[in-house]
């Protein structure tokens, strides 16, 4: 088990208004789906889940959006929130608050692009904040690569460089997509929707650096 549980913060900068704002929607939405009963949750994530099938025919395309800000449990809701918070209010303390939502919402649909390209004809609904949380992760890669990442690791605590960290994410990403290629019946996780994101944040991130305050003391830990 590898956990991320801090990292190196940004002095001086923008306050992560959105960064916060969306884990605080994502939880709120989730407490929401949780009073639901089964019926009603079921019909829920069909109607604001992402569809690939649905979405490549040109239907019901706000759900591209909405299925960002939903979950299937209160662990895939924690794993992402937790990377969020640890990745996000960098990004945003650098870039500010308005570049930081267009750069998240095109994130999104930099996430679901991967995905629907290698499941085009799946009726599987896709939920799930993480494709747009693997810009962030990309984008921080490039941007904060030197930045220690507070890591719990079996239960302890250490410090990783964040070009490691996040480089052995998303190589593991990029093998379990591939591998779930040629399995038929797939995983249930949106690989290529991590990968497509990461990717859209490391060409973004090459665009942001130059706002990084240097040198590294402009950072505390």
């Amino acid at each position: 088990m590898i956990f991320p549980i801090g990292d190196d913060q940004v002095k001086h900068g923008h306050f992560p208004l959105f960064s916060y704002g969306f884990i605080a929607i994502n939880v709120l939405i989730y407490i929401w789906q949780s009073s639901m009963s089964w019926e009603v949750y079921d019909q829920f994530i069909y109607y604001y889940g992402a569809i690939p099938a649905e979405i490549t025919r040109g239907e019901d395309l706000y759900t591209l959006f909405t299925s960002a800000f939903l979950h299937g449990s209160w662990m895939h809701l924690i794993g992402n929130m937790v990377f969020l918070w640890v990745f996000a209010d960098n990004i945003e303390a650098t870039i500010g608050s308005r570049r930081f939502l267009v750069f998240y919402i095109l994130g999104i649909l930099a996430a679901q692009a991967g995905h629907i390209f290698f499941n085009y004809y799946s009726d599987i609904p896709t939920v799930g904040a993480s494709g747009a949380i693997a810009a962030v992760m990309g984008a921080y890669l490039v941007m904060f690569p030197r930045s220690r990442i507070r890591t719990l690791v079996f239960f302890i605590f250490i410090r990783i460089p964040a070009f490691l960290f996040l480089g052995f994410w998303i190589i593991q990403q990029s093998y379990s997509g591939v591998q779930n290629l040629s399995n038929m019946t797939g995983s249930g996780v949106a690989w290529w929707a991590h990968i497509g994101g990461f990717v859209f944040g490391v060409l973004a991130g090459f665009i942001f650096r130059g706002r990084v305050r240097r040198p590294e003391e402009e950072y505390y830990a």
